[in-house]
């Protein structure tokens, strides 16, 4: 049995966020929430590196994802015993929304969708299930090999100096020493296993130095140091493509990264960014 809540509290805070019920959802006003990512990898399908077979799937989210930005990589290609081949070229095709807050990439073998400006469960969902369904009537791909959903929480200014009160001392580690102060980086990173075996979750954290990253591509370096909280789930199996049972597990795992979040920090936390009991 848990215990009981004090009145005046979100939450218990000593459950297992690996399997424990999801609580109650508490909005947070000022969320420190800078990027949302949900991203799906398949089999390469060739012809998404092809402009005249990506029109029609542009068509379909243009009123939303109006300006089209292709971006050039160096893929590797590699033989059959591993050995690396040669690099060769790809093509991401990138939607941005035209406040440049939302973005679809798609290449060859992923589609991501992602945001800095993050509002909602259900409209974040929402978005996703509508570029699964587009993907589904453009390429019909066949297999999933990977599924993720990731969130990234930066905690900057007087919540950093306060970082210590904000988060449960497990995560806190030696920023809550008398060190903090002289700490120009510390990251941590684990590896959950989910008890399905199906699923498991990345998580890193830490503090991050003024004008740095440790990825470039989805976190901003910015001109102050910061405090990242930066969790990953994702299946470990490979699946049919049904948009139906991806939509479920990117719900689950929504309530599931809620659950580990709401793990890490305190009720502090939740005021200061304008949580209500």
């Amino acid at each position: 049995m848990s215990a009981q809540v004090p009145t005046g509290t979100f939450t218990v805070t000593n459950l297992n966020p690996l399997t424990a019920t999801p609580p109650t959802e508490v909005p947070l006003k000022n969320a420190p929430l800078v990027r949302a990512i949900a991203q799906v990898r398949f089999p390469p399908i060739l012809s998404i590196e092809h402009q005249e077979f990506v029109g029609s799937f542009q068509e379909a989210i243009r009123q939303k994802y109006p300006i089209l930005q292709p971006v050039q990589t160096q893929g590797l290609l590699f033989n059959s015993e591993g050995a690396l081949v040669a690099p060769t070229p790809q093509t991401i095709w990138c939607f941005w929304s035209a406040d440049r807050t939302w973005r679809i990439s798609l290449a060859s073998s992923t589609v991501a969708i992602e945001t800095t400006k993050y509002t909602n469960r259900s409209d974040f969902l929402g978005r996703l299930e509508s570029l699964l369904v587009t993907l589904d009537r453009c390429f019909h791909p066949a297999q999933i090999e990977r599924f993720g959903l990731r969130y990234i929480d930066r905690v900057v200014g007087r919540e950093l100096q306060d970082i210590s009160d904000l988060i449960r001392p497990e995560m806190a580690g030696i920023v809550s020493s008398e060190l903090q102060e002289y700490i120009h980086q510390v990251l941590h990173e684990s590896l959950f296993i989910l008890p399905s075996g199906t699923a498991q979750i990345a998580a890193r954290w830490g503090v991050i130095p003024a004008h740095d990253t440790y990825d470039p591509y989805e976190i901003e370096a910015i001109g102050e140091r910061s405090w990242l909280l930066d969790l990953d789930i994702s299946t470990v199996q490979e699946q049919e493509f049904k948009v139906e049972s991806l939509m479920q597990q990117a719900y689950n795992f929504t309530e599931r990264l809620y659950t580990f979040f709401r793990w890490v920090v305190t009720d502090e936390f939740l005021r200061r960014y304008g949580g209500e009991v």
